[in-house]
C-alpha cells in the first residue's frame, strides 16, 4: 500500500520539478521580453505558479519522508491499526459496515476506505473485537461495536 502511493507522489514530485526548472523559467524569460512587469499578467501568473509548486513539492516531500518510516513490526497484531479490515456494528444505523484503514491519500469513504486520520479511523484505531466506540462524525454521534478484525498482518502479504 503504501509503496504504490509513494510511486502516485514520485511521479507528481518528478512532473512539478520539471514545472519548477523548465516550464516557468522558461514562461518567466518570455514574460520579461514583453517588458514593464508591473502591468504584465504573464509575468505574475507564473511567479504566483512558482510560488505553489514550491509549497507543494515541499508537502509532497514531507508526505514521501513520512511513508518510508512506515514499519510493519509497529503495526499490532491484535488491534486495529494501518491496513486492518474492520467489521462494526453501527447501531445509530442499525447495520454491520466494513472499514479498512488507509492512508489519507488512499481513503474513499464510498469504498470502505477510511484514514486513520478520519474521525472513525482514529477512533477505531487500537480496539480489539467486542470493544465499542463512540464517533462524533458530522452527522452525529455514532456508537460502533467491533465484530471482525482482518490486520494488515493476516492478510495477504504485502508487495
Amino acid at each position: 500500500m503504501p509503496g504504490q502511493i509513494m510511486k502516485r507522489l514520485e511521479e507528481e514530485i518528478k512532473q512539478l520539478e520539471y514545472e519548477l526548472t523548465t516550464e516557468l523559467p522558461a514562461e518567466i524569460k518570455k514574460a520579461v521580453a514583453l517588458g514593464d512587469l508591473s502591468e504584465n499578467a504573464e509575468y505574475h501568473m507564473a511567479k504566483q505558479r512558482q510560488v505553489f509548486v514550491n509549497a507543494r513539492l515541499g508537502q509532497l516531500k514531507k508526505r514521501m519522508g513520512e511513508l518510508a518510516m512506515v514499519n510493519l513490526t509497529n503495526i499490532p497484531r491484535d488491534k486495529v491499526g494501518f491496513g486492518a479490515s474492520v467489521t462494526v456494528y453501527d447501531s445509530s444505523k442499525d447495520e454491520e459496515i466494513v472499514y479498512r484503514l488507509v492512508t489519507s491519500e488512499e481513503s474513499d469513504v464510498s469504498k470502505g476506505l477510511i484514514s486513520t486520520t478520519s474521525p472513525i479511523g482514529r477512533s477505531l484505531l487500537g480496539k480489539k473485537v467486542g470493544d465499542t466506540t463512540t464517533v462524533i462524525t458530522p452527522n452525529g454521534k455514532r456508537e460502533l461495536e467491533i465484530l471482525k478484525l482482518v490486520t494488515i498482518h493476516d492478510a495477504a502479504p504485502v508487495e
